[in-house]
């Protein structure tokens, strides 16, 4: 069977949350299980390099079939193989190769070349691309915090500040309405200029980002995903317009249009020492829509 010759084209990044799409390829996936590779799709992917966001929820439907429960993951194909997942041995565009959304469905799979139309669940969607977009600002809002503890120069974040968040992150996770990310402070960053002292009062860190959180939210400044081009491997990053300028993060996940979607946001602080590194988690939760 022929797999695909060009990525799948995305239109999450706009905000879709239906699309019409055509069957390109299907993929045995094990237990009855298939991938349905589409044309085109609104759902957004878990990926597997940085599986930071979770996946859309999603239903197809064809002329024949509704599948309610669906996988959404990022696949690769090359050399006529598919590589679905955690199985995908190499980052989203890499050269060589051509990168799809697998929909993983239950039962039989529809018929290549016939149409699909991928529904995505709103309020999921609006729950996780509220919280990631918080999760960029507190980074931020983190950011501007800790600048005076620095004592050397060094790279710099999309606000000019220095860039603690990039360089010390461990690990990010998107919930609904909710983001945590992992801080290692270790011999490298201390290095780099970094006092891990700051954190000798995390509830006063907590509540200055907090601060500017709510400041720049206040602001209502306009949210929006650019991107390169329409394929999934396209380049794409997070843009939001604050007072102090334009700030622009690589990123490959939803988000809504406004700074005025995200309804206080507020910020708590964790840390434990460990030998040779302090161990730093900063939660970030928005109120629910309603």
């Amino acid at each position: 069977m022929a797999v695909p010759t060009t990525d799948t084209e995305v239109t999450y990044p706009a905000g879709a949350l239906t699309s019409e799409g055509t069957v390109v390829h299907v993929e045995p996936a094990g237990a009855d299980r298939w991938a349905v590779f589409l044309d085109r799709t609104a759902a957004h992917p878990v990926d597997t390099a940085w599986p930071d966001q979770p996946a859309d929820r999603v239903t197809l439907r064809t002329p024949d079939a509704t599948y309610e429960t669906v996988e959404v993951r990022v696949a690769g194909f090359h050399d006529g193989s598919v590589h679905i997942g955690d199985a995908l041995p190499v980052r989203t565009g890499t050269e060589g190769w051509v990168f799809g959304v697998a929909h993983v469905v239950v039962g039989p799979p529809p018929q290549i070349g016939g149409p699909v139309t991928v529904t995505v669940d709103p309020d999921f969607r609006v729950a996780l691309s509220v919280a990631h977009s918080t999760c960029h600002l507190a980074a931020l809002a983190l950011d501007a915090v800790l600048a005076e503890h620095w004592s050397k120069p060094g790279s710099t974040d999309a606000l000019g500040h220095p860039a603690f968040d990039s360089l010390a992150i461990v690990r990010s996770s998107i919930h609904e309405y909710r983001s945590e990310d992992e801080y290692r402070i270790g011999k490298s960053l201390r290095k780099k200029g970094f006092d891990p002292a700051a954190f000798d009062d995390a509830d006063a860190v907590a509540a200055r980002v907090t601060e500017q959180l709510r400041a720049w939210t206040a602001s209502g400044g306009p949210i929006h995903v650019e991107a390169e081009g329409p394929g999934l491997s396209a380049r794409r990053q997070w843009t939001c317009a604050l007072p102090e300028g334009t700030a622009a993060i690589p990123c490959g996940g939803t988000h809504p249009r406004s700074l005025a979607d995200l309804v206080d946001p507020a910020v708590t602080i964790a840390v434990e020492d460990v030998p040779g590194a302090r161990l730093v988690t900063m939660t970030t939760t928005v109120v629910a829509h309603r």
